[in-house]
């Protein structure tokens, strides 16, 4: 198979298989938990308290803590009170009202500093590759576009060879690029989008915006829909999904693609596929803190 256009990469290394499961074995399943993994429930309770301050918007009183956890005043005020020995909670001299501290704050900062997006993004590669039977693509912005990080085969369908890690994948032509075209700042894509444009307008690639309004059109979509879609474009008879990962100030540090061949890919955005894709981007964005959410 040829590619429609030869794409620049980096040497870099061969794809991962996502990891064939094993059979279970005995010894497996008297060590597996019946339920859930037993932890302290005392710290399950702290945490739901700490998570009504955290989406109150300001501190709160007691008894509203209180009614939102559906905990006895006395238990949440033991609580507050060993909060409030760490840092984690503090109280306004003023109302009396109950608000996050000043130790939460170094928490969450030092949460997003330990952040990696490559890291958080592999097991649920991995999961979907096995789930989807498809190869899928880690993509971010690179100095010269949107590259190809990390891909994981599903071991079921052909290896998509001619895509490696270090590939650089046009804006227009590929579902990656389309995501990184509706989410970044224009500044940022400009410049290659005039040239896209100027070829695209003189070649014959189908599902392939040629001028301005084709693309706003196709951005408003993707903003629409939560994904990008490329059909036939960047490989003959090939499709693709890609869903967006933003960090906590709602801005786009990667995106997962999934790949496969046209027809044995379910690429309908409002199908199985498509959302399960999307949930899974919503997944670590989560982890990246960010607060948002996108309806199809």
């Amino acid at each position: 198979m040829t590619t429609r256009k030869n794409l620049p990469s980096v040497d870099a290394p061969t794809a991962t298989h996502a990891p064939k499961r094993r059979s279970s074995t005995p010894r497996d399943e008297a060590e597996a938990p019946k339920s859930r993994r037993r932890g302290i429930q005392s710290i399950e309770v702290g945490f739901g308290i700490l998570d009504v301050l955290r989406v109150s918007g300001g501190p709160i009183p007691l008894r509203l803590i209180a009614e939102r956890t559906g905990l006895a005043v006395a238990n949440v005020h033991y609580y507050l009170v060993s909060f409030q020995a760490v840092g984690v909670v503090r109280q306004d001299p003023d109302t009396g009202n109950y608000g996050l501290g000043p130790y939460a704050l170094r928490l969450g900062m030092a949460a997003l500093e330990q952040f990696d997006v490559y890291t958080s993004a592999r097991p649920v590669m991995a999961e979907l590759a096995t789930t989807l039977g498809h190869t899928v693509f880690l993509g971010v912005w690179g100095n010269r576009g949107p590259t190809i990080v990390y891909r994981i085969e599903s071991g079921r369908g052909r290896p998509i060879l001619e895509l490696r890690v270090g590939t650089v994948l046009p804006l227009l032509s590929s579902a990656l690029g389309r995501n990184f075209l509706a989410h970044l700042p224009r500044s940022l894509t400009e410049e290659t989008l005039k040239l896209e444009l100027k070829g695209a307008a003189t070649g014959s690639l189908p599902d392939v915006p040629t001028s301005r309004a084709e693309v706003d059109k196709m951005i408003a979509r993707i903003n629409d829909t939560g994904l990008s879609r490329c059909r036939d474009a960047l490989l003959p008879q090939f499709t693709s999904l890609s869903a967006p990962i933003f960090d906590h100030l709602g801005e786009m540090v990667a995106a997962i693609t999934i790949m496969g061949p046209k027809g044995a890919l379910d690429d309908e955005l409002d199908g199985e596929t498509a959302q399960t894709l999307k949930a899974q981007a919503m997944r670590i964005s989560a982890e990246a803190g960010w607060m948002g959410q996108h309806t199809a």
